[in-house]
């Protein structure tokens, strides 16, 4: 039977603020390769540094913030608005610029408040939940976090495609939906109270690798191996575009695989409380796997819509799961740092991961790249299998 219990409200909110603020990032980022390539300047190189910078400054404050509203006793809305904030600031303004110089500082802002909001988001999530319910917690969250990056995507190219707003004034607008997210969080959610006690200042252990649990280490190592299988999805993207599609059909693409994301997401979620986190999280993986081998086969527009919205599919299924298994290891007064770890650690894995993606594609060829990310996560899957099989069965996370 399935679980007819409802997700606490602070769930519920914190996922249509995701939703509001992908819909905006998904307004801009899409359309930032255009501006390097246009009125920014500096083409792929500017933009392959201006992201991994942003992403480096994100990372190390993902750690710090998730460590900070531990210190606080479990206050974390506070810090999750700071960053949403923060990031619906800068990221409209980047419509105004005409240098690739500025748009570094203001990518880096925006990533910032990434940086900044993201542990605290998942420790609330994680504070607000009951154990039993907490992938499905996630897996909604990342659902409703996938369908505004659809919306965003969408009311893009529809608007580009049959107004005369030009993509400076996109960017700009993307204020809107940017400042509904904040708001809701503003207003609507509740700081919840964390199921545990919470650590004083001088009881958390020191701020080091060594001192996390073993289960933990070895479960992040696993994350960041995967990390660097989990190109870019801009790469299924280039893939289409060396087929020949057009951009107005690769922008429904981008929506239509973020649209089976969402789905599988809230689905894998709810699978995964009732049988086992670790069994849901190796079948995503292993999917995972060989739709990327298919992308690297790919021949042909129609092809590759097939396997893209496959991916899609394997990709959502394990997205909330990955921060579920986090709040099962973790203790109520060490989420933050927990999520912290975990971010960081994806974050700093997706540079290297990015640009070794990158230069096999540039150097050799796309199916090449594929293959290599389709190894990668085969891997990963196995070593869950091997590391974690003892947690496979259900009631074991």
């Amino acid at each position: 039977m399935p679980d007819r219990r409802r997700l606490p409200a602070t769930v519920v909110v914190l996922s249509w603020v995701s939703f509001f603020n992908d819909a905006a990032s998904d307004m801009v980022v899409p359309l930032l390769p255009l501006l390097f390539a246009g009125s920014f300047g500096g083409g792929a190189l500017a933009l392959g540094l201006v992201e991994g910078v942003a992403e480096a400054v994100a990372s190390f404050m993902r750690l710090w913030s998730g460590r900070y509203s531990d210190l606080r006793h479990g206050r974390r809305k506070g810090l999750a608005l700071a960053g949403y904030a923060l990031s619906n600031v800068a990221r409209p303004l980047l419509g105004l610029l005409h240098s690739w110089v500025p748009a570094l500082v203001l990518r880096s802002v925006d990533r910032l408040g990434k940086g900044i909001r993201s542990a605290p988001r998942d420790a609330l999530v994680a504070d607000a939940t009951p154990a039993d319910l907490r992938a499905r917690a996630f897996g909604f969250h990342r659902a409703l976090d996938n369908a505004g990056a659809m919306l965003g995507a969408l009311v893009g190219a529809a608007v580009l495609a049959q107004t005369s707003l030009s993509i400076p004034d996109m960017i700009l607008a993307s204020a809107i939906p940017g400042t509904l997210g904040v708001l809701l969080l503003a207003f609507l959610v509740r700081e919840p109270q964390a199921r545990g006690p919470h650590p004083h200042a001088g009881t958390l252990p020191p701020l080091e690798w060594r001192r996390l649990p073993a289960p933990i280490r070895r479960y992040l190592g696993i994350v960041v191996l995967f990390s660097f299988a989990r190109a870019s999805e801009t790469f299924i993207v280039l893939r289409g575009h060396e087929l020949g599609m057009s951009a107005p059909w690769l922008l429904v693409l981008w929506a239509c695989i973020n649209l089976v994301k969402a789905l599988a997401s809230q689905w894998g979620g709810m699978l995964a409380d009732r049988m086992s986190h670790f069994a849901i999280l190796r079948l995503s993986w292993g999917l995972f796997a060989l739709w990327y081998f298919c992308l690297a086969a790919a021949g042909s527009p129609d092809f590759l819509w097939a396997v893209a919205l496959c991916y899609g599919v394997s990709a959502g299924l394990g997205e909330g799961i990955e921060r579920a298994v986090i709040s099962d290891f973790a203790a109520a007064g060490e989420r933050g740092t927990a999520f912290g770890w975990y971010n960081m650690a994806t974050g700093l894995a997706a540079i290297p991961a990015g640009l070794a993606f990158g230069g096999l594609w540039t150097w050799v060829s796309g199916s090449a790249a594929f293959t290599m990310g389709g190894m990668l996560a085969a891997l990963s899957a196995f070593l869950i299998h091997r590391q974690f099989s003892g947690r496979l069965a259900r009631g074991g996370s």
